[in-house]
């Protein structure tokens, strides 16, 4: 055995199971949908107090909604390293109805069904969070003393599921603070998303636009007297298809594809008339790079291209802002940093097969690291992103555990050991 995985067995090792899996259970059963952040924050400040995490500080990022950060000092000579996430899951909507009668009916009740734990927020991302906290439990059970800090935030308002919620208004404040030196900068950034303990160092940006198409109403009899919306609309829906497949062939990423944009909602008419108004959606994948305003701009110049009628009215709004007024940047660091080398060596040592590179097909918030701070973040935790949101959201038992042996081991190289 060399000395690299000498470090991951002696972890691996002094593993407590059965709290790592209790610890998990606990914060599923604290239920914590978009809005009802304090739950969970408070489930979370007593255990990084029994955890022995300091500076532990819990804060309205919004009246009545929290975010939670502590830390754990380091002998005063290694790297800051920062472990983040949400504490905010998607609604439980249909849940209950869906598995009545069977185990997994609460969603909230984190049975562990053939290796498996269930519940809302399962894998998104209360694995990431709980991995993260059980690995700096792991190192003191081994004896293992720092040289660097470990930091950790967990933030609220990242879902978008609830009405008038969901514009990352945790992290803003989280980032504001580090801005005003009120917190330290960290060196780099792990962001707790489920990969499946894949390293992902890049990342999609996306918008998301509605469109109104407001004509003139007349009595079916005589069209002649109304300008019809839905077919200014059908126009419209033709000429982004075309722009969607011009964006798709420009560029490849080589970790996230293609950009392109997805029509992803059309209402209009209801009476037998002409139609006066009618609305569309739509979401546009930005590869990293790509400039949303450009994007944007190019996006609108289509749209009113493809209406020649002059009396016909068109609104475009962008509802979903995050990082940026219109939504989501795109993220990338350079994936030969040695430390984004460390941690997929950590997570491969940990669990064979695991720890590659790859991209993330999602949005998440380590834009506010990546482009805001210039601080270099990756995603990496439990759990598959293809369950979550789901009725059948859950994780893996052993992918669990051996993320929490990869972030300690992990935590060992990149802050180094105290001797």
């Amino acid at each position: 055995m060399n000395t690299s995985n000498a470090l991951t067995e002696r972890l691996r090792a002094a593993l407590d199971r059965d709290d790592a899996i209790a610890l998990l259970r606990g914060a599923i059963g604290a239920e914590s949908i978009t809005g009802n952040e304090a739950n969970f924050a408070g489930f979370l400040e007593s255990q990084m107090k029994a955890r022995e995490i300091g500076d532990i500080h819990v804060s309205d990022f919004l009246p009545d909604r929290p975010n939670i950060r502590g830390e754990r000092k380091g002998a005063g000579s290694g790297k800051r390293l920062l472990f983040i996430g949400h504490t905010d899951t998607v609604h439980v909507d249909g849940w209950r109805e869906h598995w009545a009668g069977t185990e997994r009916e609460d969603p909230f009740g984190a049975p562990i069904i053939d290796g498996q734990i269930w519940g809302r927020g399962a894998g998104d991302l209360k694995a990431g969070i709980c991995s993260s906290l059980a690995a700096l439990t792991l190192l003191d059970k081994a004896g293992i003393k720092l040289k660097g800090d470990v930091a950790f935030a967990f933030v609220g308002d990242e879902e978008s599921g609830q009405p008038g919620t969901g514009v990352s208004a945790g992290i803003k404040d989280y980032t504001a603070s580090i801005e005003a030196g009120v917190v330290a900068k960290p060196d780099f950034t792990v962001y707790v998303e489920p990969t499946q303990l894949a390293v992902y160092p890049a990342q999609i940006g996306f918008f998301i636009t509605d469109i109104k198409i407001t004509g003139k109403s007349a009595y079916f009899g005589v069209p002649e007297l109304g300008r019809d919306a839905l077919k200014a609309s059908h126009a419209v829906m033709s000429a982004l298809w075309e722009h969607s497949d011009a964006i798709s062939a420009r560029t490849e990423h080589p970790l996230i594809g293609r950009g392109f944009l997805l029509i992803t909602g059309l209402s209009g008419g209801g009476f037998i008339a002409v139609p006066e108004e009618c609305t569309l959606s739509l979401i546009r994948k930005l590869l990293p790079g790509e400039s949303l305003d450009t994007a944007a701009a190019e996006l609108e110049s289509v749209i009113r291209g493809a209406v020649s009628d002059p009396e016909m009215k068109i609104e475009i709004s962008y509802p979903a802002g995050r990082d940026h007024a219109l939504g989501g940047s795109a993220a990338e660091i350079d994936q030969e940093l040695p430390e984004v080398s460390m941690l997929c060596a950590a997570v491969g040592e940990a669990m064979a097969g695991r720890g590659t590179i790859q991209g993330a097909p999602f949005w998440s918030e380590s834009p506010f690291f990546v482009n805001r701070l210039g601080v270099p973040a990756v995603y990496c935790a439990p759990g598959d992103i293809r369950n979550c949101h789901t009725f059948e959201e859950h994780v893996d038992v052993e992918e669990y555990l051996a993320g929490i042996v990869a972030f300690a081991t992990f935590m060992a190289r990149y802050c180094g050991i105290v001797e």
